[in-house]
């Protein structure tokens, strides 16, 4: 199977990397607008060509895949459904690898290109070719959501086997009601973290040096999302907006709860706060 990359950082490389180290004779091409990406991969052997130029890419593949993004995701599909609609080949499926379904989804069925949603759930706080990485996909889920307008979902599937993961089919306002719980809000609980203790926005909290020197494992880990790509982090919120607000809300009324618990008249009674430790501890490990 022919496959088109339109965008090669972590997870296009990561794709590109994998289809490489896979032997079922899949080729493999790549733009990206800077064609930096390309250029170290068709160096390092993980491509067969790199593009200055989208249609004559596509024009070679049966599989295009949008690995960019949310916002320039949807940006793509309405110059693949637009200018550059004749040069895709007969059958073929446009998929993405994005973090966010429902807007996609959208925007490909109002503009009736073959579509079929995809979004591999592994991912790491380093950006670029550089970080990708051939294994970054083994045994983890690569969600797939419902065929608009003609798409394949056998050939996303193809594509999530032969970079070594489990295809799961899914409606896409489901997996961003999902994702938002276990992706987004972990992700802006991290940088709200770094906000409540630097000090940001406004001055910095007069401690906050004394602290920082003293930081370990438990601050290196709650803040390794916010160390991420910001362009990256703004489109996924911005593109699930809706339901990261809703589990946000839910959140600020634990917050709400664990003050009452820790400022309770007479003070803060350590069994109940076992037992809340306990409960949160329990439902991870059930």
């Amino acid at each position: 199977m022919r496959v088109a990359l339109l965008g090669l950082g972590l997870i296009g490389g990561s794709v590109a990397r994998a289809l490489r180290a896979n032997d079922d004779g899949w080729w493999v091409g790549a733009w990206t607008p800077s064609g930096n990406g390309p250029r170290l991969a068709l160096d390092a052997g993980a491509i067969d060509a790199a593009f200055a130029h989208v249609p004559d890419l596509v024009r070679e593949a049966d599989v295009v895949v949008l690995a960019a993004p949310p916002l320039a995701c949807v940006g793509l599909i309405g110059r693949l459904a637009g200018p550059w609609r004749d040069a895709l080949r007969p059958g073929v499926t446009v998929t993405d690898v994005a973090s966010t379904k429902a807007e996609l989804e959208r925007a490909a069925r109002d503009s009736d290109l073959p579509w079929v949603g995809g979004h591999p759930m592994a991912g790491r706080e380093t950006s670029g070719f550089e970080a990708s990485d051939a294994t970054l996909f083994h045994d983890r889920p690569w969600v797939i959501t419902a065929a608009q307008c003609g798409g394949d979902p056998a050939a996303v599937e193809a594509l999530a086997r032969a970079c070594g993961a489990n295809a799961v089919h899914m409606e896409a306002a489901r997996h961003d009601r999902l994702v938002a719980a276990i992706s987004h809000l972990p992700l802006l609980t991290s940088v709200m973290l770094v906000e409540s203790v630097t000090g940001l926005p406004g001055a910095q909290d007069k401690d906050w040096e004394a602290a920082r020197a003293l930081a370990a494992g438990g601050w290196r880990d709650t803040t390794r999302l916010a160390r991420g790509d910001t362009a990256m982090g703004a489109e996924i919120l911005a593109t699930n907006a809706d339901r990261v607000a809703e589990r946000l809300r839910a959140y600020r009324a634990r917050i709400d709860a664990w003050l009452e618990l820790l400022e309770a008249p007479g003070g803060a009674d350590p069994a109940a706060i076992r037992e809340r430790l306990g409960a949160a501890r329990d439902q991870l490990e059930g």
